[in-house]
């Protein structure tokens, strides 16, 4: 029997070696099935989150976190979640049954619903199966060559989101290249995916081309596209942390934000989070709310 096959079938297994090896999940708000999927629809934002718990019944995982901040869920949100050892990946339908405290002075833990299975995804869909297919956001990507100049721009930015979301108005569909935005001092612009979110940084999935691009600059301006949800590409500024390229030649990029040249951003960029959370949940019918902590 063929290793991903037995894994399948063998799912609590291999989900029990993840919370061994003091691995994560990655989940992200469940917008409906696969087959019926809105074209039009907004990214599916997706966090990556440490299992710290599992009982027969339920997942216990850390919450999501963006910049360092806490992004609370209620109990009845439904996910997707996945999981992945090695180059394989599963993905499974699960939802929040609520919170459960961690300790004095630390965010409460997020308590899912065992899944009853789990479906492998293939390598040419590997956000993807019967009923469930994520949409990655996508990200514009400037290498930054002064990290001081970002004050205006991103002044700009909260400026531009706030004013489209007081009149319930959306940038218009395609994003432009930054002749009509307000840039900091940058280089060349790149286009990448934006793979996951965790407390302090965020993963990216690039062409194999600009790996000197990031080695050559250690700070990355980015526009993060989340609309409808979000009104305008989100911009924020980030440093590269580490690279790695994968048996495919795809090209991972592990970013952690950076507010060290505008702190009064990091607030900003964490009630996005926390909008596009909200707005979700409140879409699906779930009792969730969230805030930025």
């Amino acid at each position: 029997m063929p290793a991903s096959r037995s894994r399948t079938e063998h799912w609590r297994e291999s989900l029990n070696k993840v919370f061994e090896r003091g691995g994560a999940l990655e989940i992200s708000v469940d917008r409906g099935n696969a087959e019926n999927a809105d074209p039009a629809r907004g990214a599916d934002l997706v966090w990556r989150v440490k299992v710290l718990r599992m009982t027969d019944s339920t997942i216990v995982i850390e919450p999501p976190a963006a910049c360092g901040a806490t992004i609370p869920m209620g109990a009845g949100v439904r996910l997707v979640a996945a999981m992945s050892i090695g180059q394989n990946r599963w993905m499974f339908h699960t939802q929040t049954l609520g919170q459960v405290d961690a300790g004095p002075g630390r965010p409460k833990l997020l308590v899912l619903q065992m899944p009853t299975g789990v479906e492998r995804c293939t390598r040419r869909d590997f956000y993807r199966i019967s009923t469930a297919d994520l949409k990655l956001p996508r990200v514009q990507c400037w290498p930054l060559l002064d990290p001081t100049s970002i004050r205006a721009p991103e002044a700009a930015n909260r400026a531009q989101i706030t004013d489209l979301s007081r009149t319930n108005a959306v940038l218009g569909v395609e994003l432009d290249q930054g002749e009509s935005i307000l840039l900091p001092e940058v280089g060349p612009m790149f286009n990448a995916q934006l793979l996951n979110v965790s407390g302090g940084g965020l993963g990216l999935l690039l062409s194999n081309d600009d790996t000197r691009v990031l080695s050559s600059r250690p700070f990355i301006w980015l526009r993060l596209d989340l609309r409808p949800d979000i009104p305008a590409p989100i911009a924020v500024t980030a440093r590269v942390a580490h690279t790695h390229i994968d048996s495919g030649a795809n090209l991972y990029a592990g970013l952690a934000f950076d507010f060290t040249h505008n702190a009064d951003h990091r607030t900003f960029v964490v009630d996005q989070f926390a909008k596009y959370i909200q707005g979700l949940s409140r879409r699906q019918g779930g009792s969730s709310r969230a805030q930025a902590a």
